[in-house]
Order: structure tokens, then C-alpha cells, then sequence
């Protein structure tokens, strides 16, 4: 496999778009998540798409192929949600570690049709780590400040069996994304690490936190800055911002994790931010515009598109970059 850091070198390399978005336009419904193995199961599945990995994988690997096409470099799998914390929620614990690996063998599969047809364009599969839908710095009962819905120690537990997944099923990168909660961020590198030292090698991880407002601070409270140095201690390939804003609101937060990271800095904001219905009505052209301002400001190493976004938003995105060459990390680059 090609060294992806080689390339990164050389090129802005471009993420996919999202993969809600598109499962959406498919407008599944509830025997679509269930399929015939899962038919019998006790709770309602409808929403969760990390299980189409097993019940309509040509669904999964359509839109994987539907954004290489469009010029993507590295697809995340359809991970998000893949832990047994948030896979509770529909009690399929016991399916995680195969929703994981065979999640990363299907975008792999793609990957590789996609290399083979472009050698000189190697395609990457990034494993997709979610936040989970728990925190472990902030209490759910504002009756109770002290009490936690989760541990480290079960964090870290979650985010092992799901990286050992993704690495088994041939992910390229480990992709920690949409960060709310440093502290569950640091779970996911805790249990990466260990990853690591039981495989006896790296491979490289990425890190993506996510401005929840105006006030510029995490979920949990930190600014971008903060963010940076809280998680800085790990061999990160990048650390960027994803979701929740769209590129015009995300730029001076990515200003600030270009000027202080000697890390490469990655981007995939949202098409605008929601409608009244909960829907993006930001245009591949107007998210593409302001998008440059990252390129022409010099801040990016990868970018690609968080919810909203679609092969047209990335084909958009693609053509720009190629334009432009990537961040170059300053020597006074300091945390």
C-alpha cells in the first residue's frame, strides 16, 4: 500500500461526503434493516445504517464507489455509530465487531477497484470512530452534576473492539470523528494505542473534533486551541473539525489548529448549516466558494464534506483543490 503521508506531501487529498445524506435519498425502511437475519430481532432497526453494512451492502458500497467517482481519495466507512455503546440502543452488541470489519472490507473492496483502475491515484479507507452517543465529562441529570452515563474504562473497552474491526477489515487510517467530549476522544486513543502495541504496528490515525456553536467550544467546553493540545500527545497524521457548522463558520477555528499544529490539519464541515426541517440547502458551488478561502489562506491538508454534503458537493470540492497545494506545516508551529 502506498504511503498516504508521501502523497499527502505532494496534494491536498479529498475526504467523501456524507453517508446519512445519501442513505436517505434510498428511503429504506424498516425490513431494509432488517433482512432476513434480523428479522425476528426484538427492537426496532430502522435508522441504524451502520447495519446496512450486513443487511444491504450494495447500498454501502454504491455510495462509496458514487464518491471516488467524484474524486474522493479516502472514504470513511460506515462506522459511525459502530461501538456497543450506541449499538445498545438496538441491542445489537454482539454484532460490532463484524459490523466493523466487514464495514471496512466493503469500502476496501471499492477502494481497490478504484486503485486498480487509477494506479497513479491510490484510494484510502479511512475506519469511521463516532463519539458514541454518551459523554464522559458531562452528566445526563442536571440533578445530579457527579453522575456519569459512561466510564473511561467502558469507553475505552468500546473503541478497542471497534478499531480491532476496522484494522481486521483492512482500514487504511483510524478516523476519530466529531468530537463533543476530549475524554472520550482520549478513550478512543487510549484503546488505540493499545491496538497498536498487541498488533506490533501503526497505522495512521486521524482526529476530528466538532465547534458545537458560536461560543468556538466543544460540547464539553474547549476552544479549538485547547482541543489541539488536549489530544496532542498522540502520533497524529491530523487534527481538523467536522460537522455541526458549515465551512464559512468553521474557517477561523481551522485558522486557529493551522497556526498552533505541527500536525496536518483536516476539514469536512457541513453544506451550510440546517433549515427550519432539518435539511442543507447549501449548493455544491456556494460550499465549494467558501471553501476556497481555506485553500487560498493555505489551511488545509484533507477536506471533504460532513452531513449534507453528496458526490456533486465533493465533485466541486475535488476540482478546487487540485488548484492548490497543500498546508505546509510551519517550523513555529507550537502547542
Amino acid at each position: 500500500m502506498t504511503d498516504i503521508r508521501a502523497i499527502l506531501d505532494q496534494r491536498i487529498l479529498v475526504l467523501d461526503g456524507a453517508m446519512g445524506t445519501m442513505i436517505q435519498r434510498h428511503k429504506l425502511e424498516e425490513e431494509d434493516f432488517r433482512g432476513d437475519r434480523f428479522k425476528d430481532h426484538a427492537m426496532p432497526l430502522k435508522g441504524n445504517n451502520d447495519l446496512l453494512i450486513l443487511t444491504r451492502p450494495d447500498i454501502v458500497k454504491d455510495i462509496h464507489r458514487a464518491y471516488f467517482a467524484a474524486g474522493a481519495d479516502i472514504v470513511e466507512t460506515n462506522t459511525f455509530s459502530g461501538t456497543t455503546i450506541a449499538q445498545a440502543d438496538y441491542g445489537l452488541e454482539s454484532v460490532v465487531y463484524e459490523l466493523n470489519k466487514e464495514g471496512a472490507r466493503l469500502a476496501r473492496e471499492v477502494a481497490d477497484e478504484f486503485t486498480a483502475k487509477e494506479p497513479n491515484k491510490p484510494r484510502f479507507v479511512a475506519g469511521a470512530i463516532g463519539p458514541t452517543n454518551r459523554t464522559a465529562s458531562i452528566s445526563p441529570d442536571v440533578n445530579d452534576p457527579g453522575f456519569r452515563a459512561v466510564t473511561f474504562d467502558e469507553l475505552v473497552e468500546a473503541y478497542y473492539e471497534q478499531s480491532k474491526g476496522l484494522i481486521d477489515g483492512g482500514a487504511d487510517i483510524l478516523l476519530v470523528e466529531t468530537v463533543f467530549d476530549t475524554l472520550n476522544a482520549k478513550a478512543a486513543l487510549f484503546a488505540i494505542t493499545q491496538l497498536f502495541e498487541d498488533y506490533e504496528k501503526e497505522w495512521p490515525i486521524m482526529v476530528s473534533g466538532t465547534i458545537t456553536d458560536a461560543s468556538g467550544r466543544t460540547l464539553s467546553g474547549q476552544t479549538a486551541e485547547a482541543f489541539l493540545i488536549s489530544v496532542s500527545h498522540a502520533p497524529l497524521l491530523s487534527i481538523g473539525l467536522n460537522c455541526a457548522l458549515g465551512a464559512s463558520q468553521l474557517r477561523p477555528y481551522l485558522q486557529v489548529l493551522s497556526d498552533k499544529s505541527d500536525f496536518l490539519v483536516s476539514a469536512h464541515p457541513n453544506a451550510g448549516l440546517p433549515n427550519e426541517f432539518g435539511e442543507y440547502d447549501e449548493t455544491p458551488e456556494l460550499m465549494a466558494s467558501q471553501i476556497k478561502e481555506f485553500l487560498d489562506l493555505g489551511l488545509i491538508n484533507i477536506i471533504g464534506g460532513c452531513c449534507g454534503t453528496t458526490p456533486e458537493h465533493i465533485t466541486e470540492i475535488a476540482e478546487l483543490a487540485s488548484n492548490y497545494s497543500p498546508r505546509n506545516i510551519s517550523s513555529s508551529a507550537t502547542v
